[in-house]
């Protein structure tokens, strides 16, 4: 496999565990091909290919060592492409403990949730809710750092990325079967191995699009298929009603691990156990940023702090003061709220600052204060 396969491959492969990308684009017919699917049979492989949801730019991902029949496939990028990028792999996508491999030059270890803990990250690792003990796993370290500002570290760990975000409090935008799907060995189709069935291959996608929609619509927080078959959407919905800022901790672990990437550690997270500026915290949950998942974060260490935009994925470092004025726009939501608290003209300019960068601040209206 080239390069750039290789490249875009493990992109995708990312994608189907996470959910956490839009649907590919395929020219006219936006939106009615799936942008990378995992089959758990080569035996699924014909139908797979035949079927209305795979386009020329979608990655399949089948076993290897198993018969399949014929693989159509084509360069993705090359006009007049006829087939999908078809990528042999070798182990399982499904099962915790267990690791896939394309060729010898990528490998993903699945892993569950609850004992995740325990283990020793050695490279690319997708962590999965695959029981209640996992979900509960998850919610108890989601309050630590929301409480005590203390994130796991294997959930922050670079290498590490958390399966079925749509489900655990980051909504369903961008998820579904034009992102992703699993087909099982005996035709049945769904979003990942402990998904909602949404139908067979010979259903097409229109028909599996439509019953992803259809059991979302009794959920009170869709996504209700990506963990449905492990978790009650009761108790998941029960759960994510009594923590509206899950988005934001999701996001703020993606902050966090990005930064760890790049050599910056002993984070602390405005918002998750302190601020900055220690009287912001007295505003508690009527801070503007409190359940804002598209509002900026802000974290720090020592003297060195940054803002984080989960909406664009960009980082500005910032000093000291110039972040505490952020934080202050950011927890009250307006110039007018924060000005009681800091110097007007200071806050306009780095309100402005961030503006022509396209990031708002200022992110509340005033009837949320």
């Amino acid at each position: 496999m080239e390069h750039s396969q290789l490249k875009r491959a493990k992109r995708q492969l990312a994608s189907w565990g996470t959910g956490r990308t839009g649907p590919v684009d395929n020219g006219p017919a936006q939106g009615t091909r799936t942008a990378t699917v995992v089959l758990e049979s080569a035996a699924q492989l014909p139908p797979v290919l035949a079927s209305d949801f795979v386009g020329h730019r979608t990655v399949v991902f089948v076993p290897d060592g198993q018969d399949g029949g014929p693989v159509r496939q084509a360069d993705p990028q090359a006009p007049g492409a006829v087939g999908p990028l078809v990528v042999r792999y070798e182990g399982s996508l499904a099962e915790p403990g267990d690791e896939m491999s394309v060729g010898d030059s990528f490998f993903l270890q699945t892993q569950d949730y609850a004992t995740s803990e325990y283990m020793s990250v050695i490279g690319p690792t997708l962590i999965r809710i695959t029981e209640e003990a996992d979900f509960d796993g998850y919610l108890a370290d989601a309050d630590r750092a929301r409480n005590q500002g203390t994130f796991a570290d294997f959930a922050t760990d670079p290498a590490v990325r958390i399966g079925d975000l749509s489900a655990l409090g980051a909504g369903p935008a961008g998820d579904g079967p034009f992102t992703r799907l699993y087909v099982r060995s005996n035709g049945e189709v769904s979003l990942s191995p402990v998904a909602l069935p949404l139908g067979t291959v010979a259903d097409g996608g229109a028909a599996l699009a439509a019953e992803w929609t259809r059991l979302n619509s009794g959920s009170a927080h869709p996504c209700a298929v990506s963990l449905g078959l492990v978790v009650p959407d009761r108790a998941r919905t029960d759960a994510l009603t009594a923590r509206p800022w899950l988005g934001r901790y999701l996001a703020a672990l993606d902050a966090v691990r990005e930064l760890r990437s790049r050599g910056i550690t002993g984070l602390e997270v405005s918002g998750f156990g302190a601020r900055l500026v220690p009287g912001l915290a007295e505003l508690g949950d009527s801070a503007a940023d409190r359940d804002d998942v598209d509002a900026p974060l802000l974290l720090w260490t020592g003297e060195q702090a940054v803002v984080h935009s989960a909406r664009t994925g960009r980082f500005f470092s910032l000093g000291r003061a110039a972040a505490e004025l952020a934080e202050t726009l950011l927890v009250h939501g307006s110039v007018e709220a924060a000005a009681a608290h800091a110097d007007r003209a200071a806050l306009t300019q780095v309100e402005t600052l961030f503006a022509s960068a396209g990031v708002r601040l200022t992110v509340a209206t005033a009837a949320a204060r």
